[in-house]
């Protein structure tokens, strides 16, 4: 369904509302946004009726949250409502607050829409030539500026005429962070803004974080968070998210016994799983009572879309769990491994050497942990894509999708894999770096980084494979160049993983997309999926959608067609890898899939 197709030609906007202020914006809006749109007027205006909205804004009003799907348009719909309050209201000086990576792809965005207001990027340390005449006529001419004159000047110009700014977390943390409250640019900073964006806003989320305890020093209330996945790791994160958009809220909230049981909760689990639970601390009904409590006190400020526009619009998303044999010299590794669970960084350890077994090279492992392992084998068998599971199947992979056109994009959270991998290309393909093979981590410059998406993304490019750190790819970050998606290891956090999917599986993409988790057998690594799985029921559980959204229900016993895997599968040089294929696994009794007891 294309944007305002139920609209248009049917029905007209009566005069006299936010929908006047642009007129025709919302046929270029799916409905879920039009709906959203309307949702942020209300809480942020009290209204969307323009006779009302001076009225309403006098009353004491406070922030909300945009929970949709990632994917679905979030950074679309926030441009128009900022474009439309700014008309209404010319000294609101929004502040875009976003993961650095993330700042360029705004800038890009608010200049795709044409919008008439300068976005002044804080992180970017060139003069855009967007900022007020009267400060640049006052720069020295010849002269480079250092850091702190070029974000003064865009501050200066912020706070002087009609603009929106961006910074990152850590930037905007460093400049309100200060021990004196009288710095210019701090007292700027969180006096001036009369809108505040947190983009990816779960982010700051632990009330330990000098990030979270800076917002909420900010002096207006209307603060709007972003985030397709709020719903982190547990209650207590949720409350301090809920804190920065409703602190009064929040606060009522926390004093109520069920919820205060709910955050301090050791074990959050499903509904199901709390039965079998002996450490918490409250029955099952309490629990569900407490979830639908927290569900109605949240709806007036939480709109939420859990993606049924991407089933609508898109060619489709093929999800499987791909559970591996390791061969002999990986196995005897990880049984080696499993016995120091105990120890320091074993999931890191689990992690590198359910790869390849060369990666125990870099697990920082003591002498004693390293006597009776066969050293010399491990350096033979670096450049060797068959000695570990994954990287077989990685490799057979990429090729296969190579022959049908396809790119792939491969996630791992530390970089030794993904290093490991990109040897095993060059060497098996001839391929180069920064053209066939392209790699994205934390330490690349913004523009670099955005420079290697738009090449990657197009069609016409060489690029094959990208190699991701699924830390630095943030939700907003378009790659629907990719058609298939391995997730190299396992997460305890369930929306990192499915950030990580919705880099490909976005609007704009044009094929399927595959993704594959894969799994070394004999590992922990199926019981972390499982209580990954929990959580992100969990999740669900909490945030239902605001609107009548129907997303449809895969069979999961149903094999997916997937040309790919099929001729994997059928190669009897492949065969052994393959342990088990859990189509659409999280529409499955994942510990009954897995044999994990509780």
């Amino acid at each position: 369904m294309e944007p305002g197709e139920d609209f248009a030609g049917s029905c007209n906007p009566s005069k006299g509302t936010i929908w006047d202020i642009k007129p025709g914006i919302r046929e270029t809006m799916y409905e879920h946004q039009r709906e959203g749109l309307e949702f942020l007027w209300k809480n942020l205006a009290g209204t969307t009726n323009l006779a009302q909205v001076k009225t309403a804004e006098s009353r004491n009003l406070e922030g909300c949250i945009i929970s949709h799907a990632p994917g679905t348009g979030k950074t679309r719909l926030t441009i128009v409502f900022i474009e439309t309050y700014l008309k209404l209201f010319p000294d609101s000086r929004p502040l875009i607050i976003a993961p650095a990576s993330m700042l360029l792809t705004w800038e890009e965005e608010f200049r795709k829409w044409d919008v008439q207001f300068p976005f002044h990027n804080l992180n970017n340390l060139e003069i855009s030539g967007k900022e007020n005449k009267m400060v640049l006529l006052r720069l020295p001419e010849g002269r480079s500026l250092n850091n702190k004159a070029v974000r003064t000047v865009k501050i200066y110009s912020w706070n002087k005429e009609q603009s929106i700014s961006g910074m990152s977390y850590d930037l905007f943390k460093s400049l309100a962070w200060k021990k004196s409250e009288n710095e210019p640019l701090t007292r700027i900073l969180l006096e001036k803004p009369g809108l505040v964006v947190l983009d990816e806003g779960h982010i700051p989320r632990s009330q330990k974080s000098n990030i979270w305890n800076a917002l909420l020093k900010l002096k207006t209330k209307k603060r709007i968070i972003l985030s397709g996945t709020p719903f982190q790791n547990n209650f207590k994160e949720l409350f301090n998210i809920l804190r920065i958009v409703r602190p009064a809220v929040a606060g009522v909230l926390a004093k109520e016994r069920k919820f205060t049981e709910m955050i301090t909760c050791r074990r959050r689990c499903s509904r199901k799983r709390y039965r079998d639970v002996e450490e918490s601390r409250f029955s099952v009904s309490v629990m569900d009572t407490a979830i639908d409590d927290l569900k109605a006190a949240m709806a007036p400020f939480v709109h939420v879309h859990k993606g049924a526009i991407l089933q609508q619009s898109l060619p489709g998303l093929r999800d499987c769990v791909v559970l591996l044999r390791p061969p002999e010299l990986q196995k005897n590794l990880i049984q080696r491994i499993e016995r120091l669970k105990s120890t320091f960084k074993f999931d890191h350890r689990v992690a590198l050497i359910s790869v390849h077994p060369y990666l125990f090279t870099q697990c920082h492992v003591t002498e004693e942990e390293k006597s009776g392992v066969d050293q010399s084998a491990l350096e033979a068998s670096r450049l060797i894509p068959s000695e570990g599971v994954k990287t077989r199947f990685v490799m057979e992979l990429v090729r296969l999708s190579a022959v049908r056109n396809e790119k792939v994009l491969i996630f791992s959270q530390y970089l030794g894999p993904l290093d490991l991998i990109q040897d095993h290309v060059k060497g098996f393909f001839g391929w180069a770096e920064g053209k066939q093979i392209l790699k994205m981590e934390g330490k690349m410059g913004q523009k670099d980084r955005q420079n290697l998406i738009n090449t990657f993304n197009d069609p016409k490019s060489e690029a094959k494979v990208l190699l991701a750190s699924t830390k630095c790819c943030s939700e907003g970050i378009n790659l629907v160049g990719a058609s298939r998606v391995v997730l190299l290891d396992v997460v305890w956090n369930p929306s990192v993983e499915r950030q990580a999917i919705c880099r490909a599986y976005r609007l704009g993409q044009k094929k399927i997309v595959y993704t594959y988790h894969l799994m070394t057998s004999g590992t922990t690594e199926g019981d972390k999926y499982c209580r990954q799985a929990e959580k992100e029921r969990l999740s669900e559980l909490v945030f239902t959608s605001s609107s009548n959204e129907q997303c449809k229900n895969t069979n999961a016993d149903t094999c997916i067609d997937d040309g790919v895997l099929e001729d994997m599968v059928a190669d009897v040089n492949l065969k052994d890898i393959f342990e088990k294929i859990i189509y659409q696994p999280k529409e499955k009794n994942l510990v009954e899939t897995f044999s994990i007891a509780s």
